[in-house]
């Protein structure tokens, strides 16, 4: 599609930071109060008309001391996710820009006088819809080509949204519990999606170091995000959508024991904003800089599953008991639709509704603790499992009627 380059000057409004601000931490000193914040930066955030991109952006435009601007970055920006940027935009001058970020002319221009990229822009694929070129471009190739730009424009920080899909789980379905960074595990996953991401994050964390155009030096870091849920979680819409359709139960895809522990949106967007404070700190960066972090919250661990049920039981919605089928017939039934789409290939492009993979990660133990996030850079979840709770409920309690209308329209 042609990229288009439009300034928007939104009207002020009086967007009230909610949760703790810069001054607040307790990692800031007297010394430098005003270190830890993002006063007349310029940053790019890539994926902004996304799911976690919007959210980083709001928090952007929420901040006390006021960037000097923000560019969002995306193929596409619905009308929805432009009234939303508008609402919170106050004394930040905001710049959408849209475009493909395998265009090397259009991400030159983006980055022109920006010191800090916020990378959240890639292809999500678990089930294999995506064609595999086409994600290496996006998740693999684009990445290295922004970082080639960041290089020449001379911006100076650089923090990448991973996964924790980079950890794995791996083939066998080995648990983690509560891992960190440190914890050992040997994982070679076969999924194209983790497999992108990795390369991508090992493109990021090799950059740091980097002379800049301008004589300095680029420092990078990665932030590697457990299971996102929250208001607009498409994947969330998805399993309502299944849930309505069989008679308000929902699936079970995962068991009951298979605890993992999902990230609130605002607590992962969050987790951005205060890593990208901390790159302006000398003495944090020389501790983040060139470095992956875990970023979970107190969300009690639950399985997948579990995850939907809780968020919309107030909605008097169930969920099934157990597996449609036992885990390991599950797995061999799911290699049976593996061959048959193999089979297929040359007449026609059959994906199954589920693979090895998928069983094996959303049936695995896998939780992760944000203590070095902590440590490192003060990051501290901003809503609590509570609030992430309410939010997520009331926005999917407002979404049941309309789907049901889709539904209904679309089976008729």
């Amino acid at each position: 599609m042609p990229e288009v380059d439009v300034v928007c000057s939104f009207p002020q409004a009086g967007g009230e930071p909610d949760g703790l601000s810069s001054r607040d931490s307790p990692f800031a000193t007297e010394e430098q109060p005003r270190a830890m914040s993002l006063a007349g930066v310029r940053c790019l955030v890539t994926g902004a008309g996304g799911f976690l991109g919007q959210r980083i952006v709001r928090l952007l435009l929420e901040e006390e001391e006021p960037l000097a601007e923000v560019r969002l970055l995306d193929k596409a920006f619905s009308n929805e996710a432009l009234g939303r940027f508008g609402k919170f935009q106050g004394k930040t001058e905001v710049k959408i820009l849209e475009g493909d970020i395998r265009d090397v002319t259009f991400l030159h221009r983006a980055c022109q006088g920006v010191s800090l990229v916020i990378h959240t822009a890639s292809i999500i694929d678990t089930l294999g819809l995506i064609e595999k070129q086409l994600l290496w471009e996006v998740n693999v190739t684009g990445t290295k080509l922004l970082l080639e730009v960041c290089v020449r424009c001379s911006v100076q920080h650089f923090i990448y949204t991973s996964t924790l899909e980079v950890a794995g789980p791996n083939c066998k379905g080995d648990p983690i519990f509560n891992g960190d960074e440190e914890t050992a595990y040997e994982s070679v996953s076969k999924s194209p999606y983790a497999q992108s991401k990795r390369l991508a994050e090992d493109s990021v964390l090799k950059a740091d170091g980097q002379v800049l155009k301008d004589g300095g030096t680029l420092i990078t870091c990665a932030l590697r995000s457990m299971y996102i849920f929250g208001e607009g979680c498409p994947f969330l819409q998805g399993h309502l959508d299944k849930c309505l359709l069989n008679k308000n139960v929902y699936l079970r895809f995962s068991r009951k024991e298979a605890l993992v522990n999902p990230v609130y949106v605002g607590n992962i967007a969050w987790a951005h904003v205060q890593a990208a404070k901390a790159l302006r700190v000398p003495q944090k960066a020389k501790q983040i800089r060139g470095k992956f972090y875990y970023i979970s919250d107190d969300t009690p661990h639950m399985s997948y599953a579990d995850l939907n049920y809780e968020l919309t039981k107030d909605l008097g919605f169930g969920i099934e008991p157990q597996l449609p089928m036992p885990l390991t017939m599950l797995y061999y039934f799911s290699l049976l639709l593996e061959i048959v789409s193999f089979l297929l290939r040359p007449f026609v492009r059959y994906i199954p509704s589920t693979n090895r993979h998928l069983v094996t990660l959303l049936n695995t133990p896998f939780t992760f603790s944000y203590r070095k996030a902590q440590k490192d850079f003060g990051y501290m979840p901003r809503y609590t499992w509570e609030e992430a709770r309410q939010c997520t409920g009331q926005w999917m309690a407002s979404i049941v009627p309309q789907r049901r209308v889709y539904l209904k329209s679309k089976a008729a």
